[in-house]
């Protein structure tokens, strides 16, 4: 939380006990209001634009490597559709894979999901943002 979010509270009611106006007094707060928004939305350009960057860039293995890492997460999550088909052939190996299958996923460490989560959402934005300024199809 920003320095100027946190302040937006204590502002506002030295705003109410300083200016007798109400039309006055609304207006100062909503002067406040649009600096904070200002300030947030430079914020996200600012996060955006070296997600842009990396995803503009001629170098293959910076341009490439977002999706890259998103392909090798697909595979991981969608190769449970075939082992689910299992327990129909056998039961007793179906419990078992299932006991492995655990295993591996609660040693994935925690942080690369959030990389996971992180970066699929950063694609998603800086492909959007593209699409909308017509840089990308």
């Amino acid at each position: 939380m920003s320095l100027l979010a946190n302040l937006i509270a204590p502002i506002s009611q030295i705003i109410d006990k300083i200016i007798p106006d109400k039309h006055a007094r609304d207006q100062a707060k909503l002067e406040l209001l649009k600096l904070e928004s200002n300030q947030d939305l430079e914020m996200v350009q600012i996060q955006l634009s070296a997600i842009i960057a990396e995803a503009a860039s001629k170098d293959p293995w910076t341009s490439r490597a977002r999706p890259s890492f998103l392909y090798v997460m697909y595979i991981l999550l969608l190769w449970s559709l075939p082992m689910g088909l299992i327990p129909a052939i056998r039961p007793e190996a179906a419990v078992n894979i299932a006991h492995g299958m655990n295993a591996y996923l609660a040693g994935i460490p925690e942080p690369l999901y959030a990389l996971f989560g992180t970066g699929y959402l950063g694609y998603t934005v800086a492909r959007q943002w593209g699409k909308i300024r017509g840089v990308e199809k």
